[in-house]
């Protein structure tokens, strides 16, 4: 394999997946917090955006069942752990506590960080620090 195929891939679908997010106004916090503010001012528009992801990726899931490996590479990275426990529970609860108060999940923060505003930096720059705290701190403690 060409070594610069798969860096090259990565970047054409990086820029695919943030133009996505640009065009379904994901970058817009403001809209993304109308959307998770079922008790208030709900905005539903997203709730297509949300579909349109589901079914694209159950056809990359389908399609994955069918490969023998992928494209790029030598497997598949896919999740084997079915279990719910403290650390996902936790985690998906920080997952959506950080997206409800900034607007922004980690794909379209640094997809707006392209735009050149403040607030996707500060977003992105907690979120690095929250991860490299997991990672140095709490991993394996949990």
């Amino acid at each position: 394999m060409n070594r610069f195929a798969q860096p090259l891939a990565a970047l054409v679908c990086g820029t695919l997946f943030g133009f996505g997010l640009a065009l379904s106004g994901m970058l817009d916090p403001a809209r993304v917090q109308g959307f998770l503010d079922l008790f208030g001012a709900w905005d539903p528009s997203l709730i297509f955006v949300l579909g349109g992801a589901v079914m694209v990726a159950m056809a990359g899931m389908l399609l994955v069942k069918r490969m023998r490996q992928p494209v790029f590479g030598e497997v598949f990275h896919i999740p084997t752990n079915r279990r719910i426990d403290l650390p996902l529970v936790l985690g998906s609860a920080v997952f959506g506590i950080g997206w409800g108060l900034g607007g922004f999940c980690p794909g379209p923060a640094l997809s707006a960080l392209s735009m050149g505003y403040l607030t996707p930096l500060v977003f992105v720059i907690a979120m690095v620090a929250g991860m490299v705290f997991h990672d140095r701190v709490l991993a394996g403690r949990i």
